[in-house]
């Protein structure tokens, strides 16, 4: 018995002894019990909005406070115009635009009821569901009100809503672009980590090292297999997404393109930091997964969106790539949004990849110094 007891002993020093091992078994446990109470809401708080006023009256006034006053929505602009409504969702801050018509409040004066539009981003069909059924459930409330207030007649107003983007809230609309920034970001930076750290584990990387090779150059060929390849990946993925689902890219292909090698160098040279700072493989998978993988899912916008998170959750995802680039193809692929709509995103990424590089670039020459001595 005191043998056993001794070998269980062992095992409890070895667990606390390597950090690994205690991140997976009280860390990882804790962050997601964190994220998935605080960050993945199913509700709907503070959602970009925009009201097209044309009626101008103390109907469409109440109307509007009533939806300002809300916790769920957020006014972000007062159009003057229709033609201001499909700029306005090509900037992503609003998921929604409620029109209120000429002689709203003379109309149900007149003849007892009156119709309000609503236009929702069908580029997210979970949003959109919300926030219609939210903006519905405030106009009916509102009109119920207004029908007790009232002896004679029922007056009533009627929501409308249109799905913009997404006329039938295909759930693919979301998941293709989703799926398509999380494979390029695991696959550029575990990838690359691991092959690169592989050479050093194996001793190899001495050998390619004293070769005629510089070290630019093997940091070169190491990645650009993977990024033709992730290259090829993404055509392939929006190939089948049209031919299967009929799932078009409405906007301009050579800028999807351009962007989408952006985020590939991004998460090339995200891989080659990792990779020069570890020493084993196993390291490197384990960070790659750890850093990107549940953050990428949950804290990118991809299923749940980020302004129904706490504050504190958008500022973390504002340091993960995924979020950035989940917003330039869903605005260049379903909104058809040209550069004007995603240049902030775009520069996000840039200086996030020339941060990475020069990181990297600096860490692989003190390695390589290490290695010399």
């Amino acid at each position: 018995m005191k043998r056993f007891m001794a070998f269980v002993k062992k095992e409890f020093l070895h667990i606390f002894r390597d950090y690994r091992t205690l991140i997976i078994l009280f860390g990882i446990p804790a962050a997601q019990i964190l994220i998935f109470g605080y960050a993945v809401r199913t509700d709907l708080t503070n959602a970009g909005i925009a009201i097209l006023d044309n009626a101008r009256d103390e109907v469409s006034a109440e109307l509007t406070h009533k939806l300002e006053a809300s916790e769920f929505f957020r006014i972000r602009y007062n159009l003057g115009s229709y033609e201001e409504i499909d700029p306005a969702f090509k900037q992503g801050k609003i998921k929604a635009a409620i029109i209120f018509p000429a002689n709203l409040g003379a109309s149900l004066a007149r003849e007892g009821n009156a119709s309000v539009s609503i236009i929702a981003d069908g580029s997210e069909p979970n949003t959109a569901n919300l926030v219609t059924a939210y903006t519905t459930a405030i106009i009916n409330d509102y009109s119920s009100q207004l029908t007790r207030q009232v002896s004679q007649g029922m007056p009533v107003i009627i929501p409308e809503v249109r799905m913009y983007f997404n006329p039938n809230l295909e759930s693919y609309f979301m998941f293709v672009p989703g799926v398509i920034t999380l494979i390029l970001i695991l696959i550029t930076a575990l990838m690359t980590s691991v092959t690169i750290v592989r050479e050093k584990e194996f001793g190899t990387m001495e050998v390619l090292l004293v070769s005629p090779l510089k070290p630019w150059q093997i940091i070169i060929g190491k990645v650009a297999p993977y990024f033709f390849l992730s290259l090829v990946n993404v055509i392939v993925i929006l190939l089948m997404a049209w031919f299967v689902f009929g799932l078009p890219v409405r906007g301009s292909i050579a800028l999807l393109i351009a962007g989408t090698m952006l985020y590939i160098l991004l998460g090339l040279s995200i891989g080659i930091f990792v990779s020069s700072s570890v020493q084993k493989m196993e390291n490197a998978i384990f960070i790659s997964f750890l850093a990107l993988m549940l953050p990428s899912l949950l804290l990118s916008g991809f299923i749940f969106p980020i302004e129904n998170m706490p504050k504190i959750y958008d500022y973390v995802s504002m340091i993960l790539p995924p979020r950035w680039f989940v917003e330039i193809i869903r605005s260049i692929m379903i909104k058809g949004a040209g550069f004007t709509y995603i240049w902030k995103e775009t520069l996000i990424l840039v200086v996030m990849t020339i941060f990475f590089m020069v990181l990297s670039a600096r860490k692989f020459k003190v390695r390589l110094g290490e290695g010399e001595r």
